[in-house]
């Protein structure tokens, strides 16, 4: 699917050829973001600017964004994959603005078809009915996370507990599907930003002026804002020993039992962002960055399940699990601490907006500094907590962590006796002929944007099944 763009190649885990275009996000606050990174952490600066952190082994380097950089143009999979191919496969048929609600079996167990209605927000005059598609061959769900198990659930497939409370005859046992939900769990932290620097917030805010003139921009040479994430870096990070040890004994095991005997395994993800991440109604209109920071494999499990058998609108039963683990707290409030010493050694910086960060005691010496002419010194000694300033971190990284949308896990492959929903096929346990082709599928979290993930798992599906209905030239 891809087309890699950075200048040093595709490598054995990049393409060069298909339609997604991948190239090198870069803006000054990226660019200031790494500097003092590399200067703060000079053991980690060894990488060239261009090192690849997708190529599935190295860490503390830049990433990527899936915008060709020739024409600011978004790759995304519909206008580069679907929309092309309507043009070319009279039979394919897209409709939208529907749910579906079951899969339709025959007598042998095997999947025919799916019953869907229309969908009333997006068409408020269509059908109210329940309709039909029929499939002579093979079913494919690809619904999602959190769309998936709702779909198997209320065809039957499920655990026991869980379809009798809905009214729901269970065809096949499977008490994995709607488990097993993973997530990244991260943190946006606001830094008051120079008058300076380009920052998206404006154009967030649908400031007239500045929409029109990054429109006017982009249509002209594409590049500005409107060609730009405002992700202009991030880093795949992994502790080093003293680093590890102000994690505190919580993390101690997590890392003895996921990350020692890894090398290649990071344990957080660090990036800034041109723009605020967060609340507007919180600080004033002006100009900011935001630092992330998400714990790359989190110990937090959850689930997702139907409430109700027939109703395709009623809310679900959902657990993210975030935070339930102390692991999880003390990776998150240690990514505040070490963000923010980076934040405040940034040329852009000028000061933090109180009511976006920790609620330190008036006089810590952590205490926010809401107005700054500039950055820190470098050598500035790295801001001491107290417990009453740990608690308080514990408190923030409770009231804002976010989710990072890399929802995934709850149809899993694995094998069905440890709570797998599929086979290595992508191929439903107990019945026949129903595929599942999305993030659920993913047994694991992974080191990664989920973007790509998706799209990996759409390839090897593809393979799958062309394998299986004998259709050649499929690799």
């Amino acid at each position: 699917t891809e087309n890699y763009q950075v200048a040093s190649g595709d490598g054995p885990t990049h393409g060069s050829d298909g339609p997604l275009n991948v190239s090198l996000a870069t803006d000054d606050c990226g660019e200031q973001f790494l500097q003092v990174a590399r200067a703060f952490d000079p053991a980690r600066a060894q990488a060239p600017s261009d090192a690849d952190t997708n190529d599935l082994s190295t860490i503390n380097v830049y990433t990527n964004r899936w915008i060709n950089g020739k024409t600011g143009v978004r790759s995304d999979v519909p206008h580069h994959l679907i929309y092309p191919l309507k043009e070319t496969r009279p039979n394919l048929h897209i409709s939208t603005g529907i749910h579906v609600k079951h899969v339709i079996f025959d007598e042998d167990n095997r999947a025919t078809g799916v019953a869907f209605t229309f969908n009333p927000l997006f068409h408020p005059d269509g059908p109210t009915e329940t309709r039909t598609v029929r499939g002579t061959k093979l079913v494919v769900l690809c619904a999602g996370s959190f769309g998936t198990p709702g779909i198997l659930e209320r065809s039957g497939i499920g655990g026991k507990a869980i379809l009798e409370g809905v009214g729901v005859k269970q065809r096949v046992d499977l008490p994995g599907v709607g488990e097993n939900y993973h997530d990244h769990n991260i943190l946006f932290v606001p830094y008051f930003s120079a008058d300076e620097a380009e920052t998206l917030d404006a154009i967030f805010r649908n400031d007239k002026s500045a929409v029109e003139a990054a429109n006017a921009e982009f249509e002209k040479t594409g590049k500005g804002l409107m060609a730009d994430t405002g992700l202009g870096a991030g880093i795949k990070w992994r502790p080093d020993e003293s680093e590890l040890a102000a994690f505190g004994p919580e993390f101690k095991k997590v890392w003895d039992d996921h990350f020692a005997n890894a090398p290649d395994k990071a344990v957080m993800w660090f990036g800034v962002l041109s723009a605020l991440v967060g609340d507007p109604t919180l600080v004033p209109p002006r100009k900011y960055f935001t630092l992330g920071g998400y714990t790359e494999y989190p110990l937090a499990r959850g689930h997702v399940h139907i409430t109700h058998g027939e109703n395709v609108s009623a809310p679900v039963d959902f657990v993210p699990g975030y935070l339930e683990s102390m692991a999880d707290v003390k990776t998150l409030t240690w990514a505040y601490k070490f963000t923010r010493e980076i934040a405040r050694r940034m040329p852009y910086f000028r000061g933090e907006p109180a009511a976006v960060h920790p609620a330190f005691a008036p006089g810590s010496a952590a205490a926010t500094v809401p107005h700054a002419e500039g950055p820190v010194a470098f050598d500035t000694p790295r801001i001491e907590y107290s417990e009453e300033d740990e608690r308080a971190l514990e408190a923030y990284a409770r009231a804002t962590m976010s989710t990072t949308w890399h929802a995934l896990g709850t149809c899993a492959m694995k094998p069905r006796q440890r709570g797998g929903v599929l086979d290595p096929r992508l191929n439903v346990y107990g019945v026949r002929g129903l595929k599942v082709a999305d993030l659920s599928v993913g047994p694991a979290n992974v080191g990664s944007n989920t973007y790509s993930t998706a799209l990996v798992i759409g390839e090897k599906a593809a393979v799958i099944i062309a394998e299986e209905l004998g259709i050649k030239g499929v690799v």
